[in-house]
């Protein structure tokens, strides 16, 4: 064990700990993975069978980074725990024990997209229009009452709203849908095991035998299912682990219950509690500021962080006229920090509270083109070519997925119309068996054309011919046969478009996955590729190792490290994203990914906010957010956009006036003729009529066809670039461009 040497005191008794409960409270960059890895190493070190041993991760990447530090530091031992997601180790125990609540081991495992699908084909069916209610929310909803237990007939008594009583009708039947299907949908993948466990006692007490000791990572982001989940299997033993931060829980809008972790030492009162409280990655600087922050949060676990590093460089606060003169400002701090300090590329990150943000700061990568990465685009297998052949595969796997089935019928055209698979699935309903053994039936409706039934007799030929072909075909092998019998590749490359062709090298490097696949998986079949391919993540996808400029939101940057991070928009609407005056638990959360944005920073943390910002196509004045009066101000440097010379970026508005949240608060209480000199005192007002669309000055009375009488508080530009501020009676203030506007004098 002579790998406990590189431990600091606190990390060895954190790790040697193993018997009975343990809460590792972890502080940002205090070497958690370290700790969780060291632990697994010692289990098994001490004699511990690797196969008793549950470690839970959050990403498929930190388990394969854990799996890969656990061999190296046991000399080669290549038997390893159960190591992965919660989503990935439970898809793996209901393979094994999925039949004994009625799902064949070949079930299909549905990701949002599918399940949206799926939802929006129920509602068409139950004639709920979705034009009146969204699909997406519906979805939202029905994941919401999974993730809190609350079955579909639970969901229905308690429906109180027009909204909730349409979303019971859909949730009902998905559930039945997914069933008939044998498919399951991510939160199946931890409400089944649940059942499972509920229904069969007995193999729940073969798992309390099997798992003696577990271990789960990122604890905080649990939800009350994975909460449950643990609690059943480590009953027995009592031989839990949880290692996490309540300062870095983010996910609350997923599920996410904070509680859990603040919890736990009254779920198991016999508990060791060990706190990682040195930070290995930041500056004394960077350390302060976010300490500061997350003091002001009421309900927390006591902690005080510390690092032996440097005091390292003040924090950079740039004050931004708008968000396209932000996007410039830290595009050319990342080219004096590269230059001064020699710096790659990869070692910058931008962080910002929602994707929407990211435009400004392309727009201006782009044109000072250096190349950059965006966390969270459109991953490799969402993209519309990979679904259709993984839903062919899915098909081939398991013939009971009508949804895969749908999606792929026509793909390519085959000239079988709506109409015509209505008729086959009343058909089948009728006779209550699969669509696809309804599509070979030699008694479909004689109403179907002669051309459109061969059609559908040559499909149903082909896929069958496949689904025996898996018994005796590796899975390359049959998915490089199946991708060239449905010409696929032939008709992309006829296409002969930049994106077509693009297209096709998709489809290549998927039958290139499917056979690496093969090579270090030679025992799996079709069923256990689409398993793993189905719970990738984008995280996963991503090319951290390309020397590029990183662009994600501040959820997706928990977890990592930069030398140098710019955390931008940090104003009133973004961070925090409402006006949490009135929920101090969302107030408190969204502190609490503020400070996950400023300890990704190792060496350098620049802040900005913009004065005035483009949303939803409309100018509004930005006020900076409460969080920055939280910071020790002797930690901070103020670049001022007005302070110094121009940028050579023309403003789309006038400067504005820098207010505190506090300031901002005052002047909401003024009277509206207070608001009103504020606005002419702070912006120029433009009276000549030749330089605006209509005769208008402060204090005119004007209509507008949709938002209806107003007045106008301020004009700001001249020209086609003229703006006007406009408090409208029946929706209040409003920022309007006058070129489009149609605003017309009363």
């Amino acid at each position: 064990m002579s790998f406990l040497s590189e431990l600091n005191s606190v990390q060895r008794e954190a790790v040697t700990a193993v018997d009975g409960p343990v809460m590792i409270i972890a502080g940002a960059g205090s070497g958690k993975t370290r700790v969780l890895t060291y632990r697994a190493a010692y289990l098994i070190d001490r004699g511990i069978r690797p196969e008793s041993i549950l470690a839970l991760t959050f990403t498929n990447k930190a388990a394969e980074e854990m799996k890969g530090r656990i061999t190296s530091l046991l000399d080669g031992v290549t038997r390893v725990v159960w190591m992965g997601t919660f989503h990935s180790m439970f898809a793996r125990l209901l393979r094994r024990e999925c039949e004994h609540i009625g799902y064949r081991r070949s079930f299909t495992i549905y990701d949002t997209d599918d399940t949206l699908a799926l939802i929006k084909g129920i509602m068409n069916s139950l004639g709920v229009l979705q034009q009146q209610y969204s699909p997406q929310g519906i979805r939202s909803r029905i994941s919401n009452a999974k993730n809190q237990m609350i079955s579909p007939k639970a969901y229905k008594q308690s429906a109180s709203d027009p909204v909730a009583e349409r979303t019971s009708l859909v949730y009902e039947e998905y559930e039945k849908r997914l069933k008939q299907y044998n498919a399951m949908d991510f939160d199946d993948l931890l409400l089944k095991p649940i059942e499972l466990f509920a229904r069969k006692p007995e193999i729940l007490e073969r798992y309390h035998y099997h798992f003696k000791y577990i271990l789960v990572d990122e604890y905080q982001d649990t939800n009350r299912v994975q909460y449950r989940l643990i609690r059943e299997l480590g009953k027995r033993d009592r031989n839990i682990c949880v290692v996490g931060d309540d300062a870095q829980s983010i996910y609350a809008f997923r599920g996410a219950d904070i509680r859990n972790i603040l919890d736990f030492e009254k779920d198991y009162p016999d508990c060791r509690i060990f706190r990682l409280e040195q930070n290995y990655r930041s500056t004394k600087t960077i350390l302060a500021a976010a300490d500061s922050i997350i003091k002001h949060n009421v309900g927390q676990i006591q902690k005080d962080l510390w690092t032996e590093n440097i005091d390292g460089e003040p924090i950079t606060l740039t004050v931004c006229d708008d968000d396209r003169d932000e996007g410039h400002r830290v595009v050319s701090a990342i080219q004096e920090e590269s230059n001064r300090k020699k710096l790659d590329l990869k070692d910058f990150a931008v962080l910002y509270r929602t994707n929407a943000q990211s435009r400004s700061f392309e727009d201006a990568l782009r044109r000072n083109g250096i190349p950059y990465r965006i966390v969270g685009g459109v991953a490799f297998y969402k993209r519309k070519e990979i679904k259709d052949v993984l839903a062919y595969l899915n098909v081939i796997a398991n013939p009971y997925d009508e949804e895969s089935l749908l999606r792929v019928i026509n793909v390519p055209p085959r000239s079988i119309g709506e109409i015509t698979l209505k008729k086959v699935k009343e058909f089948a309903a009728e006779r209550s068996i699969p669509l696809l053994d309804a599509l070979g039936s030699p008694g479909l409706p004689s109403s179907i054309a002669d051309r459109t039934l061969c059609s559908i007799k040559d499909f149903h030929l082909m896929v069958r011919k496949y689904i025996r072909l898996k018994q005796e075909m590796s899975v390359s092998e049959l998915a490089r046969s199946l991708v060239d019998e449905i010409g696929i590749l032939h008709a992309l490359k006829e296409e002969n478009t930049a994106e077509s062709l693009s297209r096709r090298e998709n489809v290549i490097e998927l039958v290139s996955a499917l056979s690496e696949f093969q090579e270090t998986h030679p025992a799996a079949g079709l069923a256990d590729f689409l398993e793993e391919v189905s719970l990738v993540t984008d995280f996963d996808m991503t090319d951290f190792g390309r020397n590029a400029v990183t662009l994600m939101t501040l959820h997706a940057a928990k977890g990592l490290e930069f030398a140098v991070v710019f955390i931008t928009g940090i104003e009133e609407g973004l961070l925090p994203l409402t006006d949490s005056e009135n929920d101090q638990g969302e107030l408190e959360e969204e502190r609490r990914l503020l400070y996950v944005g400023i300890t990704r920073a190792m060496k350098k943390l620049y802040l900005s906010y913009a004065l005035t910002r483009l949303r939803f196509g409309e100018f509004t004045y930005s006020v900076k957010s409460r969080f920055l009066d939280e910071i020790d101000g002797s930690r901070i440097i103020i670049s001022d956009a007005h302070a110094r010379k121009s940028s050579g970026v023309p403003r789309r508005t006038a400067p504005g006036v820098i207010l505190s949240w506090a300031e901002q608060q005052a002047r909401r209480k003024k009277p509206a003729q207070d608001i009103e000199q504020y606005f002419s005192d702070t912006l120029p007002n433009y009276e000549d009529e030749s330089q605006l669309p209509f005769s208008a000055r402060v204090g005119s009375q004007v209509v507008h066809d949709i938002f209806g009488k107003g007045k106008v508080i301020a004009i700001d530009g001249h020209g086609e670039n003229a703006r006007a501020v406009v408090d409208f009676t029946s929706v209040g203030r409003k920022h309007l461009l006058l070129k489009f506007a149609n605003l017309r004098s009363i």
